[in-house]
Order: structure tokens, then sequence, then C-alpha cells
């Protein structure tokens, strides 16, 4: 079995990741942690405790840790994600209630209590992994593995020229996290999907049609572009109807953006990746991040031929497969949402 400790900060491609992990076969959330981000950290909670209850895992651990980047005011991106972060998607309150405890305490307590065994994935800005390794610098050796989705290398920037989202929320603490790892073994290095790889995963109208089709639901999913915007789904599948409230939002805000009526699904990348079912290659680098430049704040660099002269600290995602990705996607959360109703 699969055990994960994730960092979130739901949005929109951080519930689908979130739903195509509860989907796979013998998957654990040892714990799922909110960071401010794509909205507030209240926010993330209730969204990541509603969509848990939405794919049958009502049990999860959900706790708050910061509730602001280390060092500059938060942002937030409404424009991006909707005002309550997923788009026109409307869930059912949540039953569940937050845990009391603090998200920094709770992943290193899980990490210690079972050493080796679990693997973190942070879809949101690093600011409570930051907080947890000044509080356990062993955490790298604690944990069987971590996948960050942030930074942007070769390619343009989505918030800035330079600068990814995540990155750009809390730079210090990007900055921190990649000084954590300097000079530790290969093996235990985080694995980055920057931009460069996650921006190739671009879900269509297409994807949703047969994600409705492997769910079993009794009408099509059309979302086209020719619809008016902010229309709502009526697919009896609930699973289907949400996710395609969601991403329906994500298209328009794309295509107002003249990138076409599609989404990038970034943390569904490094969802696969952190659970071994997606293809992907990646490279040893040293990374490190601008965090006060007014021009740069959030632009990540990487070094991949030792001109630093530091030992790498990172590897960087170079190569993935979108068509085999949508694939398992679609089989993968179909069969939950079949089985969800």
């Amino acid at each position: 079995m699969a055990a994960f400790l994730l960092d979130v900060d739901t949005g929109i491609d951080d519930a689908l990741a979130l739903v195509y992990l509860a989907a796979l076969p013998d998957t654990e959330f040892a714990a799922v942690t909110a960071s401010p981000g794509n909205v507030d950290a209240d926010q993330v909670a209730r969204n990541t405790l509603a969509l848990l209850e939405l794919c049958g895992r009502p049990d999860v651990e959900v706790a708050i840790g910061a509730r602001a980047p280390l060092s500059i005011p938060l942002l937030t991106t409404p424009e991006t994600h909707g005002p309550q972060g997923i788009g026109h998607a409307v869930l059912p309150e949540p039953q569940g209630r937050l845990s009391p405890r603090n998200a920094v305490d709770l992943w290193i307590e899980k990490a210690r209590g079972r050493p080796g065994e679990l693997t973190a994935l942070i879809t949101a800005p690093l600011t409570n992994f930051a907080l947890a390794l000044r509080q356990e610098p062993d955490l790298p050796e604690l944990l069987a593995g971590v996948v960050i989705m942030g930074g942007s290398f070769y390619y343009q920037g989505n918030t800035t020229p330079t600068a990814e989202w995540n990155t750009h929320v809390d730079p210090h603490a990007a900055k921190e996290v990649y000084a954590a790892y300097r000079g530790r073994p290969v093996d235990r290095l985080p694995v980055v999907c920057s931009l460069d790889t996650t921006e190739r995963m671009e879900l269509r109208p297409e994807h949703l049609r047969l994600l409705a089709e492997a769910a079993g639901a009794s009408v099509p999913e059309l979302v086209l572009p020719e619809q008016p915007e902010g229309q709502r789904s009526t697919s009896d599948n609930i699973v289907i109807r949400h996710l395609s409230d969601a991403l329906r939002f994500y298209f328009e805000f794309h295509r107002l953006y003249d990138q076409g009526y599609l989404a990038h699904v970034h943390d569904f990348f490094a969802a696969g990746v952190a659970a071994g079912t997606l293809e992907y290659s990646a490279r040893p680098a040293t990374v490190d991040v601008e965090a006060d430049s007014p021009l740069l704040a959030g632009t990540t660099v990487a070094d991949f031929r030792g001109l630093w002269g530091f030992p790498p600290n990172a590897r960087i995602v170079t190569d993935n497969n979108p068509a085999q990705a949508f694939t398992e996607l679609v089989s993968t959360v179909g069969r939950l949402a079949r089985e969800r109703g």
C-alpha cells in the first residue's frame, strides 16, 4: 500500500490530484495539510474535507499550519480558481471537522512514527514544508520520498515572466527547502514537477466526455467552448458533476489568457509521479530561488552543469507522457466515479 502525506492549497488542479489519488487502489492518506495559496488556508481546508468526503475518504485527518507566507503578505488567485478555489463547483458542506493539531507538528509526528514509509506530495507553496524542516532537519531521511509541484526553469512563468505560482507565493520558503536538501544523497532529493513539463498536461473537453463515459454517466458530459460561461453540469454522477463544474472554470480562465479552451492540470501530474503511475524522466540539478528581487521574486534557477560548485539538491522532471497520463486519469477516476454513483 502506498501511503502519502499531502500538503495542498486546494484549487482546481489540487482537487483533481486529490480525487485521482483517492481513486487509486491501496492508497492511504496519512494526513492532508492545508497551505495558503490559491485561497486562504481555512477555505483550502474546507475544500479538502469536502473533496475527501466526496471520494469516500471521510476519516482522513486534515490540518492547517501556516496562514501566511514566511516573510511576505499572502496573495491568492480567485481569478484562476474562483472565489472558493474550486471554480464553478459548489461542494456539499463537509461533515468532518478540521483537526485541532498544527499541520507542521502532524507531518513531523507521522514521519517520525513511520520512518521510510510515507511519500510527501506538496502541490502548494512550500510554507508548511519549510517550517517542518526547521523543526525536524532529518525529515528528508524520515520520508520515503518527496514530490514538489513548483518552479519554472527553461519555461515562461505563469505568475510573472519568470516565476511559477506556488514558488512566487512564498519564495523564501522555497529557498529554505532547497537549501535544506543540499548535500543529501541523490535518491533522497525531491522530485520537482515544474511548468516545463506540467504545462504539457493539457486536459480538454474530450477528456471530460471520456471520463463521464468511464463513470457510466447516463448522459454525455459536453463542456464546449460555445456554451455560456458558468453553465453547470447536469450529470447524474456526483463526482463527474463537481469535477466538470470545477474544470469548466479552468477552461474559461485559460481561454481568457489566450491558451485555448483547456486546463493545465499541474497537480494531477505531480500526484501521478508521487504514486509511481505516470511516466516521466528526471535529472539532478542544483536549484536556488530568488526571494527578494522586486523584478525576479519567485524565479527558480537550475544549475545542471555544476557551475556554482554546489551538489545537486533536486531532481527536475525533464520529460513526461501526457497521452499515457490522461488514459490513466480517465480509467482510474472513472472507476471511482462509477463506484460513488
